[in-house]
């Protein structure tokens, strides 16, 4: 297969060739999803070839050209591709030639420590290998960014080397843009696709990962929660995708706990949902986009700080850190939104300065704009 390769090396580049990567071969989604969706109008000579694993071949979209990573198609792909995307990183070390074009469009606004940052803290550092990190970094020519911030930190953590820098694209994130264009009609059939009443008030739980866990655990009890906000409310939870493909829980009668993690798609679950309870996960500065509420319930963000580190107090309360109503307890969860507090005045004006901080580019067309500057001479 190596030899191979090789020899592919050797092949001219196909101009017409883009090669997709999404979270570690995981099917098609996010950033690169939305600019492949775009180049596919924009760009219809660009042939879009997607990169997964075997064990997620069936994530796939019917119709959706693919090869399965370390397959002999793979190394094909990713010798003779002009145009790479990933928001992580593509499989098994490859060769970078000369004329062919990276963009790294990542996969989130760093709320957490990320890259080089991360050799401050010895639990993180023992599994990394930043010389990796900085050999990926070099293959770049473009880095995506969603706001001020994430450039500042990008910069920073994954500096590229002097004799390969890559171009900052401060242009918005492309799976964003449908926040800004889908219709009441496009929500109203996610919702009932989804099992929503109509009539129901559509929480969604989205809890991320933490480096010292094993396994999703919770810091609420979806089904106690479900209760004691009555019928009117449903729980959609998602579990972190490192955890698989179920939260585990079973709902109770009548629905209104949904287990929504194996959702192919997370912006749906987004635009379904009247408002985001969460705690340190990137999806809060994509929900914001949509200026519904945002709950912030983080019972552990002593430990996440001290374990993993972030750039900000989320939980201070300033404008412009925190997005919304905060809560540490589960009583304390239940209690805002008896008592309305989670869309009340004060909410709204500490989540309109987190959306001008950390939204300032997304409005519809970041997709747009990535297609005409990365895919050469559209303009």
């Amino acid at each position: 297969m190596r030899a191979a390769y090789r020899t592919d090396l050797h092949r001219p580049l196909d101009p017409n060739l883009a090669v997709y990567g999404a979270y570690w071969n995981r099917g098609v989604a996010c950033n690169p999803a939305a600019i492949h969706a775009r180049a596919r109008e924009l760009a219809p000579h660009i042939e879009g070839l997607w990169v997964v694993s075997s064990r997620h071949r069936d994530r796939m979209p019917p119709g959706v050209p693919y090869v399965i990573e370390g397959s002999r198609p793979y190394w094909r792909a990713m010798a003779t591709a002009t145009y790479l995307v990933n928001n992580s990183s593509f499989p098994g070390g490859f060769t970078k030639r000369p004329g062919q074009r990276y963009l790294q469009t990542h996969h989130g606004t760093p709320l957490k420590t990320m890259g080089l940052d991360q050799r401050a803290y010895p639990a993180l550092a023992r599994k990394t290998d930043f010389g990796k990190i900085l050999a990926h970094v070099a293959q770049w020519d473009f880095s995506l960014s969603a706001n001020p911030h994430s450039t500042e930190v990008w910069d920073r953590v994954y500096p590229a080397p002097n004799d390969a820098s890559y171009e900052r694209l401060d242009l918005g994130y492309p799976r964003n843009d449908v926040y800004f264009t889908a219709t009441t009609e496009d929500i109203a059939k996610i919702r009932a696709g989804l099992g929503i009443e109509e009539g129901q008030t559509a929480l969604l739980y989205a809890p991320t990962h933490r480096d010292y866990r094993d396994g999703f655990v919770p810091d609420l009890d979806p089904e106690r929660l479900a209760r004691e906000l009555g019928p009117e409310y449903v729980l959609l939870v998602r579990a972190h995708y490192f955890y698989g493909r179920s939260a585990g829980i079973a709902g109770p009668e009548g629905g209104r706990v949904i287990d929504v993690t194996s959702h192919p798609r997370v912006e749906e679950l987004c635009l379904a949902a009247d408002a985001l309870i969460t705690d340190y996960s990137s999806l809060t500065f994509d929900y914001a986009c949509l200026d519904r509420p945002i709950i912030v319930h983080a019972p552990d963000w002593d430990a996440y700080r001290t374990t993993r580190g972030t750039y900000f107090d989320l939980l201070s309360g300033r404008p412009g850190d925190t997005p919304g109503t905060v809560t540490t307890t589960s009583g304390r969860l239940a209690e805002v939104f008896r008592t309305g507090e989670w869309r009340s005045p004060a909410s709204a004006a500490l989540r309109t300065a987190f959306r001008e901080r950390f939204c300032p580019y997304d409005d519809g067309r970041a997709a747009e704009r990535v297609v005409r500057r990365f895919f050469a001479p559209l303009g």
